[in-house]
């Protein structure tokens, strides 16, 4: 069961949106590796508005997830890529409702 999660908002630079869609894109095979990351997403929002979403069962999955190639890939293109900051927010879940067979908490 997932019980912990990580969002990160990512705003990018001007003439860098589609870059920054290929990046995310590309992103999913780095973290296919990761046994202990089971949910994962990158968005869109709008033009220029990206965000990823994680959910771990524990807190070291989520720390090694922060550590892993992803946040290393994401760190050494921050720079190139986007406008924003780039700010990590933990939070706990509450809930959640997963595809049968793959079990719930709340």
């Amino acid at each position: 069961m997932v019980k912990l999660g990580l969002f990160v908002r990512l705003e990018a630079k001007p003439g860098k949106e589609e870059d920054v869609a290929s990046f995310l894109t590309g992103a999913l095979d780095l973290v296919n590796d990761e046994a202990e990351t089971p949910i994962w997403f990158a968005v869109r929002f709008g033009p220029s508005s990206f965000a990823i979403f994680d959910a771990f069962e524990d807190s070291g999955g989520r720390e090694d997830h922060m550590g892993g190639k992803v946040a290393a890939a994401l760190m050494a293109r921050a720079g190139e890529l986007f406008s924003n900051k780039i700010d990590l927010e933990l939070f706990d879940v509450l809930a959640v409702k997963l595809p049968e067979g793959e079990g719930s908490s709340s």
